[in-house]
């Protein structure tokens, strides 16, 4: 074995990493092992938006859920600073969705008074009042429905705070290690990589797009993974002037954030085209459109970065956060547009049924 401990995890990006920072934190030994870099993929590629009433419109299940983690958020950053003294991009800005046309709008505002009647707080904004709000956007907009509780995170900067606070409890990182095979045993769980095989009593498998990639050994009594697939996205940056657009804007499936810094990211799209990493010009070309045809009093003719990234899709209506059967796997993947939000949440649920697990031997 190249190396033994209570809990491996599989999979570095956020929602990896946040759980076996949970987990150092209760004092389990963790290691975690990534295909690549910390947090390079979907982590680094994510726009930020923490805004669980447009993404979870159905009540209960993961809408629940998704609220349940915007609230721990506060809580989550404040914390990682306080272990990383690494100063955070997050801000509660408030999102504002848009309507174009009235139909657009008498389906916003019926969304609007459902979300109310939950107890989401919002408000109905007129076209005067958009305009009023913020002028620098497009002049013919029907009006809007302000969500003043969203937030946004750089999931950069989160990634950078969690390697830090996870060494400082103590979980071993290791880097450009895949996973090739998983075998689960009586005893635990044991993973092959390219420098050999790692054992432990827990596991958790959260490899983003990948994870059902990896070749598994398990009772057949067990229900069949959910499957997971990459779903590629393109996204464009802007530098803009800091506070030029304070909140989130959303138009149908055009969204513009900005970072404290004034950089702003404009997407985006959704293309299943497997691991293909190019970027397709008439894609990037579109959404500049869009994101100009949106706020052209304050998106450029020319974006300064683009990039891709693969969301992790996954064929069942939710991501996969549980325990796997009576397993010593944990699953944590299939989060698609909502890693990002539901980081925290993810982390609380599996982390402490780690623990508990753990605690009866």
């Amino acid at each position: 074995m190249s190396g033994e401990c209570e809990v491996l995890v599989i999979g570095g990006g956020l929602i990896g990493a946040s759980i076996a920072w949970r987990l150092g934190c209760a004092g389990a030994g963790v290691t975690l092992l990534e295909a690549g870099r910390l947090g390079g993929e979907a982590s680094w590629a994510g726009a930020g938006m923490l805004i669980p009433g447009s993404e979870f419109e159905t009540a209960g299940g993961w809408r629940d859920f998704a609220f349940h983690s915007l609230q721990l958020y506060p809580g989550f950053v404040s914390k990682l600073e306080r272990e990383s003294q690494v100063q955070l991009d997050f801000s509660v800005c408030g999102s504002l969705e848009l309507a174009g046309s009235e139909q657009d709008w008498e389906q916003l505002r019926a969304q609007a008074a459902r979300q109310a009647s939950r107890g989401q707080r919002n408000e109905l904004l007129s076209a005067r009042e958009v305009q009023s709000l913020m002028p620098l956007l497009r002049p013919d907009l029907e009006g809007g429905v302000f969500y003043p509780e969203d937030a946004q995170a750089d999931p950069r900067t989160l990634m950078a705070a969690l390697e830090k606070a996870c060494l400082g409890r103590g979980v071993i990182l290791r880097e450009r290690c895949p996973v090739k095979r998983i075998r689960l045993k009586a005893t635990g769980i044991e993973a092959e990589t390219a420098a050999g095989w790692f054992k432990a009593t827990r596991a958790v498998l959260a490899a983003g797009a990948w994870s059902t990639g990896i070749e598994m050994t398990a009772p057949d009594r067990l229900q069949p993974l959910p499957d997971c697939f990459p779903v590629r996205g393109h996204l464009l940056g802007y530098r803009l002037k800091p506070g030029s657009l304070p909140h989130i804007v959303r138009y149908g499936h055009t969204y513009l954030v900005q970072r404290r810094t004034g950089f702003t990211i404009a997407g985006t799209s959704e293309e299943r085209v497997g691991l293909d990493r190019s970027l397709d010009a008439p894609v990037c070309a579109d959404i500049a459109g869009r994101a100009r045809a949106l706020a052209p009093g304050l998106i450029p003719e020319l974006h300064e970065e683009a990039w891709t990234g693969f969301r992790p899709g996954i064929d069942q209506p939710g991501p996969a956060v549980g325990r796997w059967g009576d397993t010593p796997l944990w699953l944590a993947y299939g989060h698609f547009r909502n890693g990002i939000l539901l980081a925290p949440a993810t982390a609380e649920r599996i982390a402490d049924g780690i623990s508990a697990s753990l605690e009866r031997g």
